[in-house]
Parts: structure tokens; sequence; C-alpha cells
């Protein structure tokens, strides 16, 4: 089988280290002989098959031809300032990690393509009118009101909210796939900001209340900071800084004071296992969990804080929820669940008007079977 010569190996070397990958894993990954990459990386081996390369290209999410171009890799020209951004808050992220964070970016960059080609009138990212930012009450009223959320919510509505306002909303698979964040990475979520679309990206989560927190969390991250961020468990309970901000304007732009107003104090039960059910019909209407709910109730004065801890105590002594992996019965609605309404809308309507291929779009949409794909169509159609 021939063979490909011309391949820069010092660009495979720099993949690696920029990575954390070992010359040895990458080998294992890619199931190439650890001698024949080996060759590869010194000059002293015959070359890989483009089966070989492809595989490499995919596994550090590379185009082919990114390893046969002879100039040296240049990390300030590869890596975005948004990516660097993560890179430095989170200086252990993983391969996989950032890999996601690369594809989410090119992603956002096919949606801007898309658009432009379109010449549709599509919503654009304009900054809300804020308050003080040390008003962080006022400053989630103020983005409540630009999202024209109503009384009763769930993750969906509150998505579609945010993505009417210019800004794509991702949400990560809960199976193994590119578009998974990794079981293993403590990482709920991350913001990547951009004057022209921003992109919120939630990590799937059995409890659709989690994910809201995170949303919110990242979107002050972006109206009020208007920076990148990556953030896991720890930030949603930090109490300094930005992090301790966006988890305030989360809270209050969830459950806004009108809200805490529906909650008698009477009715709490003394017992903190009890509490769950005690605010079931708020968190079922607003979906928030309940630790926001009573979060909000403490930092109003109308909680004990022994309460609110003895709570969380007993919330983490719970057994854990096996994550629901996703079933693949609808593979064709999985692009909606992944990049949002707004984004399959744009890459259909691209189709529809021959701007793209069949392949094309298909690989804009998670690598949909061109079947599945026809059955996407149809699904919008309504037939």
């Amino acid at each position: 089988m021939e063979r490909i010569r011309s391949i820069n190996p010092e660009r495979i070397k720099w993949c690696c280290d920029d990575r954390g990958v070992t010359r040895a894993e990458l080998a294992a990954d890619t199931n190439i002989a650890l001698p024949t990459l080996q060759g590869v990386l010194d000059g002293t081996g015959g070359g890989l098959t483009f089966g070989q390369l492809r595989r490499v290209a995919d596994y550090f999410g590379r185009g082919v031809l990114f390893f046969l171009d002879r100039e040296p890799a240049d990390a300030n020209v590869i890596h975005t300032p948004q990516f660097r951004s993560l890179a430095n808050q989170k200086v252990e992220l993983s391969p996989k990690l950032k890999t996601l964070i690369e594809r989410v970016e090119r992603q956002r960059e096919v949606f801007l393509t898309l658009q432009e080609d379109l010449q549709d009138e599509v919503p654009r990212y304009e900054r809300p009118k804020i308050p003080r930012r040390n008003d962080l009450a006022g400053a989630a009223a103020a983005v409540r009101k630009w999202l024209g959320l109503g009384a009763a919510n769930d993750f969906t509505s509150y998505r579609n909210a945010v993505q009417a306002k210019g800004i794509l909303v991702f949400r990560s698979n809960g199976y193994h796939g590119k578009w998974q964040i990794p079981k293993e990475s403590p990482i709920l979520g991350f913001a990547l900001f951009d004057p022209r679309c921003p992109v919120i990206v939630v990590r799937k989560e059995r409890w659709e209340t989690r994910q809201s927190f995170t949303l919110m969390h990242e979107l002050a991250h972006i109206v009020l900071h208007q920076t990148s961020s990556i953030d896991d468990a720890t930030d949603f309970q930090s109490h300094e800084g930005h992090e301790q901000e966006a988890n305030m304007f989360a809270g209050h732009l969830l459950v806004p004071e009108v809200f805490l107003n529906q909650i008698n104090d009477d009715e709490r039960p003394a017992d903190v296992a009890d509490f769950d059910t005690w605010l079931r019909p708020q968190w079922l209407k607003w979906t928030v969990s309940t630790e926001v709910i009573l979060r909000r109730l403490l930092d109003s004065g109308r909680l004990p804080q022994e309460d609110y801890l003895n709570y969380r105590a007993w919330r983490d002594r719970q057994p854990a929820s096996e994550e629901a992996g996703g079933s693949r019965a609808y593979r064709h609605r999985e692009p909606m669940h992944i990049f949002g309404d707004g984004y399959v809308r744009t890459v259909l309507d691209s189709l529809s008007g021959r701007r793209i291929t069949l392949t094309r779009a298909s690989a804009y949409l998670d690598d949909l079977k061109i079947v599945d794909l026809h059955k996407l169509e149809r699904f919008y159609a309504g037939l």
C-alpha cells in the first residue's frame, strides 16, 4: 500500500507535546505500530498510509494537510486567544477536552460562514445594558428581561432564549463520542467569548436543574465579564472573584426575589432530608436545584446557615446516580440536542439552497448518515 513520505514529523511531535500525549499512547490510540510511528518521527521509516495519517489527524482534531505543511507549528497561530485563555485557567485540561474546545470553535466558524452566505436576518449578539456590575440582582433582572423569560421554564426554554440573542448553546452528548465531555473530567461547562457570536457549552447531566445553572453561570461570564471561562464543580461553589459573581448572578436570574416570595417559610420541615419535597413545586416550575433555592433563601436572610450546610452534607451522603447514556434510537435528532435549533436550521437552510453539499451538511451535523440527514429534514418539515 502506498505510503506518504512527505509528513512533517515535527508537527506530530508538537501535537503530542501540546496534548500531553506520549508517542506510545498515540501509537496505541490510533492503532499504528509503535516502530512504524517512531520511524516517521525520527526520519528513518517509510511513512504512513493515508488511512494511518487520517487517524492521527482525527486524533488531534486536525486536517491531514496540517501534517504535510513544512512550516513549524506556531501555538500563537494555531490556538485562538479564547483557547489559550481556557488552557491557562485549567492547566490540567485533558487532551480530549482540548480537542473538544477547538472543535467547538470550528463549529462556530462554520455557523458564521453559513449565516453570511444565507444573508438572512439572524440574531446577532449585542451585549445587554446592565446596571452597575456590583449590583448583581439588578444585572440579573436586566438580563432576565432581555431574555424575555416567563414564570415557568425548563432547560430548553432557557437555552432557546439565550440562543435568540445570538449566543450559540451547545450541550455535550451523554454517550461516548467526539461531542462528549469525558466522563472522568470534572468540567461542567465553558464559555468562549467572541463579540460576534459567543458560545456556551453545557455538560449533559441527568438533572436539567444543574444544566440550567451551568448555562446561566456561563452566561454571566459572557455578559458581565466579557471573558472566556471554563468551570468545574469547585468553581460553582466559589466565594470569591468572577466565579462568585457568576454564581450569584445565576442564582438571582433563575430565582428572582419575586419567586422567593412564593415560598412559605412556616412550612419548612425540621428534617433537611425533606427539603427536596418541601420545595418540589418550585424546583419543578423553575428548573433549578433545591440547593440553588436554599442558597437564595440563605442570602436573603430567610434560612439559617446551619440548615443550608446540613442539607448540603445530607445531599453529599446520598448515593450518586448513574448518568444515563444516550440512546441512538432517534439518531437524526441528536444534532438538535447538541448544537441547538438555530444552528441546525442554518445548516439545513444552506443545504436546501444548494450552498453546501449533502456530504458537507452531514459533516456539520455530527457526521449524520445521509439517511438520517433526510429524516432530520422531514422532521423539520413536519412530515
